[in-house]
Parts: C-alpha cells; structure tokens; sequence
C-alpha cells in the first residue's frame, strides 16, 4: 500500500492541478455527485479537491476519518458545510481570487448583451430573419452604471465599464467613501442607487441578508430603462419579482448568470426576449479554471505539511507574513510544553509577542500556541481549525497581547496561563540566527538558553550540591543519554530549575525515580517528537 497521503479528485479539474500536487501524493479520482462512490471513496483520504457539483456535508465529513483538507476549486462555498468541517478539525480552502477577472468580464458581457440585444439578434438571423429594427440598442456612454457590492469583482467591472464611459456609482456599506472616489465611483444608499441607475449589476456574496435584497419593493424604485445584470449568486434579484416587472414594463431588461435553485434550465425569466441567459458561466474559462486548481494544490500541500494556509476560510489567521510563518512551530510548541508543565487546562491563557515582528500581523500565532496546547490534551485530532473550538469548550480564555520592545531579544514568544487555583506558568522562545534554531530563553522566572528538542525534562528542586550527579546517574542507569542541559536557580539555595535535553523519552517510572532521589518539587518529561 502507498505510504503517499492520499488525495481525492472528485470533479474534473484542470490537468495543472495535478502538476501541482506533484509527486508527493497518491491521486483518486471518484465521481463526486454520486453520492454513494463519494462516501465509499471519501472513508481514507486526506484531501478531496471539488468544484460545485459534489456536496462535502456533515455525512461525507463524518464518513472521511483521515481528511484533513477539503478544497474547492472556486470561490463559493455553497456546497461544502464549513461548520462540520470546522467541528471536526478540517481545514476547508478555496481560490478566492481564482475568477475574480472571468467573473468580471461576464458581468460586462451581460450588460453589453442586454444593451445591444446581441444574443436575440445572433439566434433570429441564424433563424434566417433579418430584425435590424427590432434589435435596436442603446449606448453604454453617459448612463450610469449602479454597482451592488464593491468588492474585488465590483472594482474590477467598474474599472472597465469606466472605459466605456460610464458613470459609476456604488452601494456597499462596508466601503469608506474616499477609496471609491478614488476610482471615480461615487457611493449611494441603494435607494438612491435603484433611482439614478440605468444598469445594475450584482456583486454581493450570498447570505440571509443579501437574498432578495432586489425584490418586490427594490424594484419598483427604479427605471422603466434599468437593465438589471445578476452573475453574483442566484437569489440575491428575486426571480418573481424580476418576472413581475418586466412584465409590467418597470424593467427594460436583465442579464441572468445565476439562479436561485441550480441547475435551472426551465424558468419563466426564459420566456422574456430582452432577457439574456447563461448556466453559470462566471468561472468558466480555462483560465480561471486552470488558476483554481493550481491555487488550492498549493493549499492541499501546506495543509498536509502541517503549515498554515492563508487561503483556509474556517481558520482566524488572516495573511501570513513570511517573517512571521518560522516562528508557527515554536509557538505550537511552547503550547504543548505549557500543557505538560500545567497539568491541567488553563482558565485563561495569554499569548505574547515582542520585537519587530509585531510589525506584522501575528493573530496566527495565538492560533498555533492554542493547537500545541491541546495536542497532548485532547483524544481528538487538533488542527489550527478546531483549537479555537477546544478552547470555548474548556472554557479556557485566550489572549493575545503584542509589544514592539523586546528587552532581551530582538523577537520572542511567551505563553502565560492562569490555573483555576490561581497558579501562573509561563514559558518563552525565540529563534536564533538565519536557520531560525528554536530556543526557550525562560520558565517563570527563570531565564534559560536551551535549543528547542523533541525530548525535554523539566524539573524544580531546592538548590543544592550534588543534584545534577543523581540525575545523570539515574538517567546512565535507564540507559538514557543526556544532549544538552541547563540550570537556572533564582537566588542561591532557592528554587533551582533544570532543563534537560535527552535522547529519548523519559519513561514515567525513571522520571518518578529521579524526582524521588532529588526531592523534586515538580519533574514534567515532554516529548515534542510527534
């Protein structure tokens, strides 16, 4: 059997996404929409690739017990339940940029289309009539074109339709009016929009406050010469309402890329001459398709390389910076010794970032702290998905506080966490040299410098001669060889802390036997080496 992580293609992909899944991985292939090939196919794989047609739901999810990635080739998620993937530590990716210039360029195909009547004039000559008069259009210079939703796609059509001469305004409450000036579009309330425009395209995501939103009432506020454009997502223009004013003459005509139950190949919208239609074509160019794949490939080889991936949409991390991305381990790590230090479940735990990198954006390091916190907690699979989750669960409220000023080090991680008894334990690290070699620099108050290893002993002991010797002889005895150590001790004949670096992991009867021969307040082994 292959010893390659398996990855399943259940849709037909561009050929370049194999190309960039590359050698490393062993390809499946299933029919998607066939729902029992899907969950047989699913139960052992730990990636499936997809498009639209296969719906990833909580049963497909719950079938799959290795998946670790589902990524769609696109920007829409209607069709993968983000929710139990999350529950279940899946990372869910798509392309969000993908099909941004295709989707672009459809919109203004649909509103050039609808303003020269080309589609109806294209299928009455090849019928063999010749309707010059009937087909007579209008010009797209001097209208103005209301844009519903000025994201990525909405900028990209009004920077175009501007070359048209076209005046732009915008309805997009989460869009400050001085950038949109900046491209010449001026911002309206959408009423004022529906009032002023002579076209209208759609560019909104679909949710419970977008669907309908150009509905029954919306449409009475507009002009009998509006042209309506839809290649967003169905739902967002009310069919019916759409259907009742263009029957009534309220609206002139519409360009339709999307509807609300899809695949739609019957809908009374069919029936309107001025009313051009097409199967949800937004994507569909070799390009978008060919630049889909090959982005969540990329996200497939991150996620199951352990890495994050800044196209993960049910992961809170944002843009990863890629000074920021060398210090991910060392801040999982430090989790997972916070945890084997404690002992227990923190009640609050705090993430602390100094230095320079703090110019950046460094949330994703709370994220990767939390997912080494309950690596060794948990019975479950932790991810850089379901550690928030964890945390809610257990109560455990996590912080993360950032300072410029590093007064030891020019970068350094702490974890802090508060135990329900009031106890504090806390640890930091920091990364040397351009190799990025992880060091822990202190334990409370402690300062150390020992490089970070996949087997550590920890222990607290009241200072005194002839400690260190028991130690290495328990150990010598067990057969345990000793990498490095280090000692640390607050003030003499104080607290002493040593820190051990060994080859292999301490079994838990020599570790209790050290503890006993040195009267060890604490002694905590910790193996990082999975």
């Amino acid at each position: 059997m292959s010893q390659k992580p398996a990855v399943l293609i259940a849709e037909e992909l561009s050929p370049a996404t194999v190309d960039a899944l590359g050698p490393d991985f062993e390809i499946r292939h299933c029919n998607g929409a066939e729902r029992a090939e899907l969950v047989t196919a699913i139960a052992d794989v730990d990636a499936i690739l997809v498009r639209s047609a296969t719906k990833v739901d909580a049963e497909a999810i719950a079938a799959a017990k290795n998946l670790k990635v589902v990524a769609r080739a696109g920007v829409g998620l209607d069709n993968v339940d983000v929710s139990a993937a999350t529950q279940a530590g899946v990372m869910v990716v798509n392309a969000p940029t993908s099909n941004i210039v295709t989707a672009a360029e459809l919109a203004c195909g649909l509103l050039i289309a609808t303003a020269r009547n080309i589609p109806q004039a294209d299928t009455a000559l090849k019928n063999g009539e010749w309707k010059r008069s009937k087909y007579t259009g209008v010009e797209l210079s001097d209208k103005t074109l209301g844009i519903v939703g000025l994201g990525r796609i909405g900028v990209l059509v009004a920077r175009r339709m501007s070359a048209f001469g076209m005046k732009i305004v915008a309805y997009d409450p989460y869009v400050r009016p001085a950038p949109a000036a900046q491209m010449g579009v001026k911002l309206l309330s959408l009423d004022e929009l529906l009032e002023v425009s002579d076209f209208i395209t759609v560019h909104l995501p679909k949710t419970p406050e977008t669907v309908g939103l150009i509905g029954e009432e919306a449409l009475h506020k507009v002009q009998p010469h509006v042209r309506i454009v839809n290649a967003a997502r169905g739902g967002i223009v009310d069919e019916q309402a759409l259907f009742n004013a263009l029957k009534e003459g309220r609206v002139a005509g519409a360009g339709l890329d999307v509807y609300a139950q899809e695949p739609c190949t019957d809908s009374p919208l069919f029936h309107f001459d001025q009313v051009v239609c097409t199967p949800h074509l937004g994507a569909s160019t070799d390009e978008a398709q060919e630049k889909a794949g090959i982005a969540v490939a990329r996200s497939v080889r991150l996620a199951l390389a352990g890495e994050m991936v800044p196209d993960a949409v049910n992961v809170q991390s944002g843009v990863i910076a890629e000074d920021v991305r060398p210090w991910l381990p060392l801040a999982e790590k430090l989790g997972r010794i916070f945890s084997a230090l404690a002992g227990e479940v923190a009640v609050r735990l705090d993430v602390e970032v100094y230095g320079e990198i703090t110019q950046h954006d460094v949330k994703v390091l709370e994220l990767s702290a939390l997912k080494g916190v309950f690596q060794d907690v948990v019975g479950e699979t932790v991810s850089y998905v379901n550690a928030p989750l964890f945390a809610q669960q257990r109560g455990v409220e996590a912080h993360l506080t950032t300072s410029s000023k590093s007064p030891d080090h020019r970068n350094m991680v702490t974890v802090r966490g508060t135990l329900a008894d009031g106890e504090e334990v806390s640890l930091s690290g920091t990364l040397v040299g351009p190799k990025h070699i992880q060091k822990i620099v202190s334990l409370g108050e402690h300062d150390i410098d020992l490089a970070m290893a996949n087997h550590l002993v920890f222990l607290r002991y009241a200072d005194r001669p002839g400690v260190i010797g028991t130690v290495g002889r328990v150990l010598g005895e067990a057969g345990l060889n000793i990498a490095g150590m280090q000692v640390s001790r607050a003030a003499l004949g104080g607290e002493a802390l040593v820190v051990l670096d060994v080859d292999n992991n301490v079994p838990a009867d020599v570790l209790s036997e050290i503890a006993q021969e040195v009267g060890a307040t604490s002694a905590r082994s910790v193996s990082l080496e999975n």
